[in-house]
């Protein structure tokens, strides 16, 4: 990557921010810097229509190839567009997980079949998707999958199980499921990769309250849900290679404009401190200028993870949610304790509310997506060369 912005680079960068001038207004000013992390239920009907917004100037999925109805941005460009996309207040996307995780997906694993039948579907905004990962009782060891499925005479899947944590599940047209295909098979093998639309009979979706109030997760539940023939990716017992190359995308370009979120939370902190006095506090000032320090740290640690050509599970990648996760769990510590006891009631006030929400949902950083030991498993093991630990006989 380019650390040295071009003439060209410069140029595209105002194009963005004018875009966003002239289309984040009207009925979608409503949506500036919501839907986010813990606000993820905030006018889910014209985020919707917002993604269509997108796609009609080109913006949705703009680092897929040009086959693919992606634009074929460069790194660079890819950068400038979520940080400026952030910036103008862009809300929450709700074709995050189409077009981050299981669009490149099927780019990379996908048929020439499924590619023509789903990615134009997500580039246009017009299909949503959620992810079959998690599983009650397995925490963060995603190879225990108990969720089952089995082959019928005319070649289509039947799933039974259940997934926990599913994300906008409740919005989502079609969720894609690793379930486990070979009888007696454990951990990583004997996996499928499906993709199951959730409107049929077999499914059911219930939401999980969540201490912010809302519920944005979802629990799902499969009693003989079918996938058809033609909707497995890669072949029976290859689910994990599928999983995994999915999840090698999910810390790309698009954690810059996820820092210009963090940016904003913390303004609202720094402004919440000078309305009330605490900014007079030293130790509250300490803190400040140490969450500031720590997202700079943060922007550069990811514009190295990007520098190296290769988005996955590099070093740089492996110590990046670790660090993000705790440094948000502490920003949501510091915007409690300058709200002080105004903080302690929920309020609707658009001075405190956001605040609250970002400690509340803040709890959860360092839990989804690998736990904080898992974490520290993984840099242990591939980023430092360490054996792993050995496991109990019986």
């Amino acid at each position: 990557m380019n650390l040295e912005p071009t003439a060209a680079d410069e140029a595209f960068r105002v194009e963005v921010a004018q875009w966003m001038r002239e289309h984040l207004s009207g009925d979608f000013a409503a949506l500036k810097f919501r839907g986010g992390p813990g606000d993820e239920e905030h006018e889910p009907a014209l985020r919707k229509r917002w993604e269509r917004e997108l796609a009609s100037g080109g913006w949705t999925c703009v680092g897929w190839p040009r086959e693919h109805g992606g634009r074929g941005l460069s790194i660079e460009q890819q950068v400038i567009f979520h940080e400026e996309y952030a910036r103008a207040g862009g809300p929450g996307r709700m074709g995050h997980i189409g077009e981050g995780l299981i669009g490149p997906a099927l780019i990379q694993f996908g048929t020439p079949a499924q590619q023509q039948r789903f990615l134009p579907e997500i580039v246009a905004g017009r299909e949503y998707w959620a992810q079959g990962y998690s599983e009650p009782g397995a925490g963060s060891d995603l190879a225990n999958v108990q969720t089952r499925c089995w082959q019928e005479a005319d070649g289509s899947w039947r799933v039974q199980g259940q997934k926990i944590w599913t994300s906008l599940a409740h919005e989502s047209d079609w969720i894609f499921v690793i379930a486990r295909c070979e009888p007696g098979s454990k951990g990583n093998k004997g996996l499928a990769f499906l993709l199951m639309p959730l409107d049929q009979p077999g499914i059911e979706i219930r939401p999980i309250r969540q201490i912010s109030g809302g519920a944005e997760f979802n629990e799902v539940y499969f009693d003989g849900a079918v996938a058809q023939a033609d909707h497995l990716v890669g072949q029976p017992g290859e689910g994990w290679k599928v999983a995994m190359g999915l999840l090698e995308v999910e810390r790309g370009v698009s954690t810059l404009g996820q820092q210009m979120h963090f940016a904003h939370e913390l303004e609202l902190i720094i402004k919440a401190a000078k309305r009330n006095g605490r900014a007079n506090d030293a130790a509250i000032r300490a803190r400040i200028a140490q969450a500031w320090c720590g997202l700079r740290v943060m922007r550069y640690n990811a514009l190295r993870m990007l520098s190296g050509g290769q988005i996955g599970l590099r070093r740089e990648a492996l110590i990046y949610k670790y660090y993000w996760s705790n440094w948000h769990r502490d920003l949501g510590e510091l915007a409690m304790d300058v709200l002080g006891p105004e903080g302690s009631v929920i309020s609707d006030d658009p001075d405190i509310r956001p605040l609250q929400q970002l400690f509340f949902f803040s709890r959860a950083d360092t839990i989804y997506a690998g736990t904080n030991e898992i974490q520290l498993n993984l840099i242990a093991e591939r980023g430092l060369g360490m054996p792993r630990e050995p496991r109990p006989a019986g």
